[in-house]
């Protein structure tokens, strides 16, 4: 006869071992300050004229990170989701001026990972500009949470879901200006997520004493000349985070 401490044993691997196997499973043990939180956020719909980025078919508006391969993510079936694998991506497009971004992620439940280690991803606004993408849920958000402007701004407050939520970032951006590398208007970010403020146009510029400077690249950003047009980048960090329906629509001035 097996003893039941041993059964228990066996049971609770079994568990741990379905969970790593899906960060997308059950969040039951996980406490919700409210019960929206556990819900996720309604898909938005591109407008008329709007630059669909992904539309859950094909990654073709894509490359990896050298601008030239075909990207490694792992399209989910017919569920209109890739997930991250496989190295950056970025856009065949690259963008400049004004525009608006849309785009839907979620995060795996890491509950034995913490820090910079759980859900991490990333969109980078030209390559340059990131806005963090991590399981921030509950916590009191830093320039390096979910929602920050990396190493900037953090967020006005915490707007995140919990983990294998659906949530959603719309983002305003004004690239920065100037001539020959130089910059002499910084950029502008303004962010809503899951529909809350969380930036409103920060300005794309470190302290330094009674000086500004302008940040011209985030860490891991694609660096290059700021005042021209970059692509948008899909970080992958390690972590299996999903995207959807991604889309961009150009201001004119």
């Amino acid at each position: 006869m097996i003893h039941r401490s041993l059964l228990c044993v066996f049971a609770l691997a079994l568990a741990n071992a379905a969970f790593a196997q899906n960060p997308y499973g059950s969040i039951a043990d996980l406490k919700l300050a409210k019960a929206e939180d556990g819900k996720d956020t309604p898909s938005t719909p591109a407008p008329s004229g709007a630059i669909i980025l992904f539309d859950g078919k094909s990654l073709d508006n894509f490359t990896k990170r050298d601008g030239k391969s075909a990207p490694g993510w792992k399209l989910l079936g017919d569920s209109g989701v890739a997930q991250v694998q496989g190295g950056d991506v970025i856009t065949k497009q690259k963008f400049a001026g004004k525009f608006k971004l849309h785009l839907e992620f979620r995060v795996p439940y890491m509950p034995e990972a913490s820090g910079q280690g759980r859900g991490n991803s990333g969109i980078y606004l030209q390559g340059r500009y990131e806005v963090q993408i991590l399981d921030s849920y509950g916590l009191k958000s830093k320039n390096n949470d979910c929602g920050g402007i990396y190493t900037v701004a953090a967020p006005l407050v915490n707007a995140c879901k919990a983990p294998t939520v659906w949530q959603s970032y719309d983002i305003d951006f004004q690239s920065p200006k100037g001539n020959g590398g130089e910059v002499t208007e910084p950029g502008i970010v303004t962010v809503h997520h899951n529909g809350t403020l969380i930036h409103d146009k920060v300005r794309l510029v470190i302290k330094k004493g009674d000086k500004e400077e302008p940040v011209t690249n985030t860490t891991a950003g694609l660096g290059g000349d700021p005042t021209t047009a970059g692509p948008i980048l899909l970080q992958d960090h390690g972590n299996p985070v999903q995207y959807r329906n991604i889309w961009l629509v150009p201001v004119k001035d």
